[in-house]
């Protein structure tokens, strides 16, 4: 009995990290951070015509930031509240007495 019960916390712990592991807060956050990076880069140095097309505001820069922000937010809101396994769910219990 006690090699069945490893066997079933093993399970339960590996379900455990495939849930904390695919929670998409990750993925939104790390790809909003990757992309944040890319666009702030361009938006550093930009050319005269860039500028000119955006009225003179480094929107690339601007958008990066925002990006590089919202993708930090994700990825520090999974750190401080990560995702939980599922809760057991009590069998149904046969109470008709047959």
């Amino acid at each position: 009995m006690s090699e069945l019960h490893k066997e079933v916390s093993d399970l339960e712990q590996k379900s455990a990290t495939a849930a904390r592991l695919f929670d998409i807060r990750r993925i939104i956050g790390g790809l909003f951070v990757v992309y944040g990076v890319i666009v702030t880069i361009a938006g550093i140095n930009p050319s005269d015509a860039d500028l000119k097309k955006a009225e003179g505001v480094h929107i690339n820069l601007w958008t990066g930031l925002a990006m590089l922000a919202l993708g930090l937010f994700f990825l520090v809101w999974l750190k401080l509240r990560p995702a939980q396994p599922p809760a057991d769910v009590p069998e149904p219990t046969d109470t008709s007495g047959s």
